[in-house]
């Protein structure tokens, strides 16, 4: 079956995010358990599984985590309250469409998803100067900003051409968002855990309320932030800003 093999592996590392529109302040319980036992994978291990829809448009939903670490109510609502700047100021940003998004265990997390119309010429990995310009505002006004924040870069395809063909490009094109993000924009290499392409795996494609395919919007980069190993623990000193 088409897209079987990239399903089993996403999940190997399955864990259930969904996307919210309430403040994540507040929010708590546990941070990421990456589940399945994820060995080696470390800090912001990159897992995936679809998140559930919304208007008939299924949505995928990738974000790393710490692994197993729990946390009580004051140290989630400080993490919260830190990601609810990070999306704020991702908003600014016209070019890209920002979601507040959480797991079943409450994990709080910014998903910014850049339509690959906006960033690459079609077929191509190769980003447009428009696209250059708004990945430049994205990492000062956001990554070069919230430094605590791990990232995950995540590139996905339509149903549209071959199968290979489509994982070769979403991989390519996650892979131009992050070398622009660290060579030029100069964010940390370190602070970007995972840039992994899903190709056209039928679980993160987008659908439009009458059940067919919205291949523009299955084209896409999607850039997650999460809480870091260093935020958690500011968070749980009572130190995080």
């Amino acid at each position: 079956m088409k897209g079987l093999k990239i399903w089993a592996s996403a999940m190997s590392l399955a864990l259930i995010v969904t996307s919210c529109n309430m403040s994540n302040t507040g929010k708590g319980a546990l941070i990421g358990t990456a589940a399945g036992g994820a060995a080696g994978t470390g800090i912001g291990a990159l897992i995936g599984h679809l998140a559930g829809g919304s208007s008939g448009a299924k949505k995928g939903a990738i974000i790393g985590a710490a692994a197993g670490v729990a946390v009580g109510a004051t140290t989630g609502a400080l993490i919260g309250r830190k990601m609810d700047k990070a999306a704020a100021a991702a908003k600014a940003l016209e070019e890209a469409q920002v979601e507040k998004i959480t797991d079943s265990n409450g994990l709080d997390g910014v998903k910014v998803t850049f339509d690959n119309g906006i960033l690459f010429t079609v077929g191509k990995s190769t980003l447009k100067a428009a696209a250059q310009s708004s990945l430049k505002k994205f990492a000062d006004n956001v990554l070069n900003v919230y430094t605590d924040c791990d990232v995950a870069v995540c590139g996905f395809a339509s149903s549209d051409g071959s199968e290979e063909t489509n994982m070769t490009l979403s991989q390519a094109r996650a892979q131009a968002v992050s070398n622009y993000l660290t060579k030029t924009c100069k964010v940390n290499n370190s602070q970007i855990k995972s840039t992994t392409g899903y190709g056209e795996n039928p679980e993160f494609l987008i659908y439009d309320a009458n059940g067919k395919e919205n291949m523009s919007a299955s084209r896409r980069v999607e850039v997650y932030l999460y809480a870091s190993d260093a935020m958690i623990k500011a968070a749980e000193a009572g130190t995080l800003k």
